[in-house]
C-alpha cells in the first residue's frame, strides 16, 4: 500500500516543468497517486495533458469559489462539466465551493448559483465532488443538504471548518480531507475535531502548493510533504503510519473509484 496525494495543483506556476521532480521526489517517499485539481474549466486540458504524461495523476473538473464570477453568463457550465467527466481520467467534478473570506453579497450569491450547478453535475455524473468551504459553513450545509441524494458523494477538502460542517459533511456520506493545517501549532481546535472523525472517513491532501505542513512551512509545498500531514493524524487517531497509509489510501478508492 502507498500514499495518495488526494489534492493538489501540478500546473500552477510554482510547479511549471518541474512535475517530473517533483512526482519522483513524492515516489521516493511512497506517495504513488496523485489527483491535480481544477479550479477553472480552461485548465482541464492542461491538468488531462499532465494524466497523459503521468499515469498515476488523475484530475478533476471544476470552477474554485475565488473564479465563479467568470462563469456567471456561461450557461453551458452544467453541460461542459458533465462532458469533460466522461474522460478517463477525470475522476471528480471540483473544486467548487463557498469562499465568504472575500468580497460581497452579490459574489456570494454567484458562487452559490456556481456551486449548485456542481453539486447537480456530480448527481448527474455520479462523480464524487471536491468542496472547498471557508467561512461559509451555513450556506454550504444548507446547499448540500438541499442537492443530498444517493448519488452525491464527495469530500469536505483541506477541512480547516467548524466541527458543525464536519458533522454535516459525515452525515451526508462525505469524506473529510487532512491538510498540512493539521500541524500548525496554532490547530488544536482542528486537531480535536479530527480526532473525532471516523478513520473510515479521512483522506489526506497537501494542496501543494500551498499550506507546507511543519517543518516546511514558509516553503513551497509539495506532495513528498503529506507525510508530516499523515503522521500527525496517525497520532490523533493512535494508529501506526503503515495503518494510517493504508485506511487513507483505501478510503481515496472508494470515493474516487474510477481512479482503478
Amino acid at each position: 500500500m502507498f500514499f495518495v496525494d488526494s489534492h493538489c495543483h501540478l500546473n500552477f506556476p510554482a510547479f511549471q516543468e518541474k512535475q517530473s521532480d517533483i512526482i519522483k521526489r513524492a515516489e521516493n517517499v511512497d506517495v504513488m497517486r496523485f489527483l491535480t485539481v481544477s479550479t477553472r474549466l480552461d485548465e482541464i486540458p492542461a491538468l488531462i495533458g499532465l494524466t497523459r504524461q503521468f499515469d498515476n495523476v488523475f484530475a478533476c473538473a471544476g470552477i474554485h469559489p475565488e473564479y465563479a464570477s467568470e462563469y456567471l453568463e456561461d450557461d453551458t457550465v452544467f453541460e461542459k462539466l458533465c462532458s469533460w467527466a466522461k474522460h478517463p481520467k477525470i475522476i471528480a467534478i471540483g473544486e467548487t465551493g463557498l469562499d465568504y473570506h472575500y468580497g460581497t453579497n452579490e459574489s456570494r450569491e454567484g458562487q452559490r448559483k456556481i456551486f449548485e450547478l456542481h453539486l447537480k453535475a456530480a448527481k448527474y455524473t455520479k462523480l464524487p465532488v471536491i468542496i472547498h468551504s471557508r467561512e461559509a459553513e451555513d450556506d454550504t450545509i444548507a446547499l448540500l443538504e438541499q442537492e443530498a441524494d444517493k448519488n452525491l458523494c464527495g469530500v469536505l477538502h483541506c477541512f480547516s471548518s467548524q466541527e458543525k460542517l464536519a458533522q454535516a459533511g459525515l452525515e451526508l456520506g462525505f469524506y473529510i480531507s487532512a491538510s498540512g493545517i493539521i500541524t500548525f501549532k496554532s490547530a488544536d481546535q482542528l486537531r480535536n475535531i479530527f480526532k473525532s472523525i471516523p478513520v473510515e472517513r479521512l483522506l489526506l491532501e497537501t494542496d501543494a502548493p500551498y499550506l507546507a505542513p511543519v517543518p516546511y512551512r514558509g516553503k513551497t509545498n509539495e506532495p513528498s510533504f503529506i507525510i508530516k500531514t499523515a503522521e500527525v493524524l496517525a497520532g490523533l487517531k493512535q494508529m501506526t503510519l503503515d495503518q494510517m497509509k493504508k485506511q487513507t489510501t483505501q478510503n481515496f478508492f472508494t470515493l474516487f473509484s474510477k481512479a482503478f
